[in-house]
């Protein structure tokens, strides 16, 4: 710790003193604990969970209300602001004192880009006050990393679930399709042998329907396609935005981008990827793909039956490695919104801290974890053996598929690299361009492929229209126009 965070810290404690009668406990951070009977206390939390996201987040709520919140007289309120849209509109509109905007929260959910524009206007407190070294150091390292967004490394987000991504296969539809050809599951380690995989698919899917031709099925899809982006550049030595205190110096390396159009815009123009629904899971549930990657927290929603044009029929589902581009090394992103806390009285402050402390408590952050998807936080708690004791202790139902994400995410976690990129000014909006820049033109130029072989055209011939140096090109030169754009403002 440096000495300024360590001066930050003693005046915190000194102030904390008013606060000892309010919350037994809270001078862990500050070397010391002091219990004794306080005035109530109301904590609110606004976040985006919805169905049965927030009812586990409400159990959770009321666990702690009849426990440990009882025991300090600190009552827990949570709110649903719909999408994380809505709430980082809401909690913009509240920093700014909109008309009509409610007061802001005591907590609030943010991904770093939002508790980067509201620590800017002074209103967060400051979590290094209320977590020691020794604390801190219970949790993932690069997890506690990613909420040090103050001009010193202070730290402003707290992690209180997180999540990565995973490649999830419907192993049923798989099975028949490895059997006729001989594909292989080790095919797919890179996301070459990904997009090759998926051409073989859509080949043996036409070749069901020999009097039907160019009628064959596409196999993956992706959501978030800005980790590919992101992660692809970083798998490969490229890390396309170094920010630092608030500033970003742009790398768009011209050969990743190159190997990302060639293994996701290639294969969606010829039909071998498709995005449909909002989610991939969704394209999955309807039959329009049979293999995705989608967060760790998106496995609850992986179908247990597919719906299709020939019925419904049960699937099995699979958790693969995660797929690297060929040469890169093995980098995963890390995700998933943390909790800040507003400034306010030293009591409340701190009461705010001691729910997120017991939140985060393996057993708690596990039951948790094991009804809503996501990765617990602690290093304690990312062990897969005693996740799932813990879990059986506390007669939690792991379903099969979030028992098979948790174990693979886990053996990543401990042997890659995990990589999110810091908040600066202009990131949310450079994200949007990385999100929908490619996959919007990807599905505007597949639809002209397909209306090209339906005019009698053969797929390589339509494909090979629009799969070319100069629409390359083109393509790159406007994503980095819009990029620069974005951050330069």
């Amino acid at each position: 710790m440096n000495k300024f965070s360590l001066n930050r810290r003693i005046a915190r404690c000194a102030a904390l003193i008013t606060a000892a009668a309010a919350v037994p406990g809270i001078f862990a951070g500050c070397g010391g604990k002091s219990p004794s009977d306080g005035e109530p206390l109301s904590i609110e939390i606004w976040h985006y969970y919805n169905g049965s996201l927030q009812n586990s987040f409400d159990k959770m709520i009321e666990n702690f209300n009849n426990t440990v919140g009882a025991e300090n007289n600190i009552t827990v309120s949570a709110h649903s602001q719909g999408s994380i849209a809505d709430l980082e509109a809401a909690v913009l509109n509240s920093a700014q004192k909109q008309v009509g905007s409610s007061e802001l929260p005591d907590i609030f959910a943010s991904y770093a880009d939002t508790a980067f524009e509201v620590k800017k206007m002074g209103i967060l407190a400051d979590l290094d006050a209320y977590f020691s070294p020794d604390e801190q150091a219970d949790y993932i390292d690069s997890y506690i990393e990613e909420g040090r967004i103050g001009s010193n490394g202070e730290l402003y987000i707290f992690p209180i679930a997180k999540s990565t991504e995973t490649f999830m296969l419907n192993k049923t539809e798989w099975d028949a399709f490895a059997e006729a050809t001989g594909a292989s599951a080790d095919d797919m380690r890179t996301m070459e042998g990904i997009t090759d995989t998926a051409r073989r698919y859509y080949e043996w899917t036409d070749s069901l329907t020999p009097d039907v031709k160019n009628d064959g099925k596409a196999f993956y899809g992706r959501d978030a396609l800005a980790n590919m982006f992101i992660i692809g550049s970083k798998q490969l030595g490229h890390e396309i935005f170094r920010a630092e205190n608030g500033s970003v110096t742009v790398n768009l390396d011209e050969s990743v981008m190159r190997k990302i159009w060639d293994n996701y815009y290639v294969p969606y123009i010829s039909g071998y990827f498709r995005a449909d629904g909002k989610y991939r899971s969704d394209d999955v549930k309807v039959g329009n793909i049979i293999s995705l990657i989608g967060s760790t927290s998106s496995a609850v929603y992986f179908p247990e039956e597919v719906t299709d044009d020939s019925g419904a029929h049960p699937i099995n589902a699979e958790i693969l490695p995660m797929p690297v581009l060929n040469g890169g090394q093995s980098v995963s992103v890390q995700q998933g919104a943390g909790m800040v806390v507003t400034k306010s009285t030293p009591e409340e402050e701190a009461a705010a801290v001691t729910f997120l402390k017991w939140f985060t408590e393996p057993e708690n952050n596990i039951a948790f974890s094991a009804e809503s998807g996501y990765l617990p936080v602690k290093k304690q708690a990312n062990n897969y053996d005693y996740y799932m004791e813990t879990a059986q202790k506390l007669g939690l139902n792991v379903t099969t598929t979030n028992d098979m994400v948790i174990k693979e995410a886990f053996s990543r976690i401990s042997q890659s690299e995990l990589y999110t990129s810091k908040a600066f000014d202009g990131s949310q909006e450079a994200r949007k361009i990385l999100e929908y820049g490619l996959a919007d033109k990807a599905a505007a130029d597949r639809e002209a492929v397909a209306e090209l072989v339906a005019g009698g055209a053969s797929l390589d011939e339509a494909v090979g229209l629009y799969n070319t140096d100069e629409n390359f090109a083109e393509w790159y030169s406007k994503l980095k126009d819009d990029i620069n754009a974005a951050v330069n403002k």
